[in-house]
């Protein structure tokens, strides 16, 4: 089992090979060893040289590390990897987790909001999320200022989820760090950097990504408008996932972006009771996660004529795997297939909502 992690460690964190790239070559190749095996040879078919795996002494490194922490690697396929998160389009291949991972199991509502948020917003947020936690349900936040700490503070000692942009063992803000240290000692902490990580802006929306994937729905408190809030809503609408606001005053800018929301169709919320109405007929523990075993390479490789006629209708603007079906006349095998040999090569870079464009 060891040495089957640090295989997948190092497959993650090869450069160029994202959570969606990593789950094909898992699924193509049935383990990571193979996969690994396999990169120069997809590589060349796309034309160009394959990426340089990780070492397989800094992995280990890591992963003494994060064993030394009190943490541990949550991989996708593991039995108690949270099947919501496990529904997205791109789930954590390998998420580190310190705390109770049976909060992540639980029914899963985000809160989340504006980082200089009001104190009447604090105080609603705090509110809201110990109502929530007390009728079992696990909050899930970002450790952020304002409504995130709030919401972790009024959820700790019924349920909440911590998840943050950095490495397990980095703190930030830094006023946070008693908070979360005890969220990884009374919840539940998750981190997708590898530990000593600082956070970086390109990390917080793969963080938001999370928040909103493990949860059935996302409620936002406070936020302007183009805040990452807005983005962790968005996000959980185009998972499906429920999408609730708080109304505010329409002269306080901090309320803007949650009356825009409501505006183009989230569900108006005023207390626990509102947010239990509208996730209650959702059973998390009814979603089954994906199946990881080995499904065995496509229904042949693709040929030269293929390869030419994908590529050809790539460009730099990014278009959905779907529309390159459609336009190619191939089997979504066949299309995926020569995605994948292209990402390797670096010539084709993924988007999100299953979007690519040349890289």
């Amino acid at each position: 089992m060891a040495d089957a992690g640090l295989a997948r460690l190092r497959l993650i964190r090869t450069t160029g090979i994202g959570p969606v790239t990593y789950a094909q070559l898992m699924q193509r190749f049935g383990s990571a060893e193979a996969a690994i095996d396999a990169l120069p040879r997809l590589a060349a078919r796309g034309g160009g040289r394959p990426p340089a795996v990780a070492p397989a002494d800094r992995i280990a490194r890591e992963m003494a590390e994060t064993e030394r922490l009190g943490a541990r690697y949550l991989f996708l396929g593991d039995p108690d990897y949270p099947p919501l998160l496990a529904q997205i389009d791109n789930p954590p291949p390998a998420p580190i987790v310190r705390g109770d991972v049976a909060l992540a199991l639980r029914p899963c509502v985000a809160v989340v909001g504006a980082r200089n948020a009001s104190a009447a917003a604090c105080r609603f947020a705090r509110e809201l999320a110990h109502g929530l936690a007390g009728a079992g349900v696990s909050v899930v936040s970002g450790l952020a200022r304002g409504i995130d700490t709030a919401a972790h503070v009024g959820a700790i000692t019924g349920g909440t989820v911590g998840v943050i942009a950095s490495g397990i063992d980095v703190v930030f803000p830094p006023e946070n760090a008693d908070l979360q240290a005890r969220i990884a000692n009374e919840g539940l902490l998750i981190a997708e950097q590898p530990p000593g990580t600082e956070p970086r802006a390109r990390h917080f929306p793969y963080r938001n990504r999370i928040i909103a994937g493990l949860s059935i729905g996302t409620v936002v408190v406070e936020a302007v408008p183009k805040s990452g809030s807005l983005i962790t809503a968005r996000l959980a609408g185009e998972m499906g996932r429920e999408v609730m606001a708080v109304p505010g005053s329409p002269v306080d800018p901090r309320a803007q972006g949650c009356n825009l929301l409501i505006r183009d169709g989230a569900t108006l919320v005023q207390n626990a009771a509102d947010v239990l109405e509208q996730i209650r007929p959702i059973d998390p523990r009814a979603v089954r996660s994906p199946a990881s075993d080995y499904a065995g390479p496509p229904p042949g490789d693709a040929s030269d004529a293929d390869r030419r006629a994908i590529a050809a209708l790539l460009g730099p603007v990014p278009v959905g795997v779907d529309e390159l079906v459609r336009q190619s006349g191939r089997v979504p095998a066949i299309v995926q297939t020569v995605l994948l040999e292209l990402e390797l090569a670096g010539r084709v870079e993924r988007h999100a909502g299953g979007r690519v464009s040349l890289g």
